[in-house]
């Protein structure tokens, strides 16, 4: 798994900046473009839960700057919540979702190793698991999910 610095375009630099006065992350930005028209799909996050009215407000902060960036084209613009049992896609992730339980495949003992995100940075990942502590290099995970199971008898 990769740690990517998100080197922002110009309108990604101002969505994130918009997000983020919202209170929220941004965790997914991915913009398509098609004949005449573009589809911007957003997943935003903050530390409890991502409310429909959160994903509604976010929508409409944003619209009105994706759709100046596009004057002649029809915009689609999909904000949510990146779900309880998301896939991680990009090792940055992990900086977010300090508290929650993840699931992540270790290359190196070829199993599942589970856990309460104790910390991250650019490098690692160190869970706190039924087997204690547990410090996960970015290069050895394949991959990695949310996994809420984990932190109903926590709270």
């Amino acid at each position: 798994m990769q740690f990517s610095q998100r080197n922002d375009d110009p309108l990604q630099a101002a969505v994130r900046e918009l997000v983020e006065a919202a209170g929220m992350s941004l965790v997914e930005y991915v913009l398509s473009r098609h004949r005449g028209s573009v589809q911007l799909r957003l997943a935003v996050y903050r530390q409890g839960t991502v409310s429909l009215d959160d994903c509604s407000r976010v929508h409409r902060a944003i619209q009105p700057r994706v759709e100046l960036a596009f004057p002649e084209q029809e915009v689609f613009l999909e904000v949510a919540s990146p779900g309880v049992d998301r896939q991680i896609r990009d090792a940055s992730e992990f900086l977010l979702y300090i508290g929650r339980g993840v699931r992540c495949y270790s290359i190196e003992t070829s199993d599942w190793v589970s856990g309460i995100v104790e910390r991250a940075d650019s490098e690692k990942v160190v869970l706190n698991g039924a087997q204690g502590e547990e410090i996960l290099l970015y290069s050895s995970i394949a991959k990695a999910r949310l996994d809420y199971s984990l932190e109903v008898g926590k709270k």
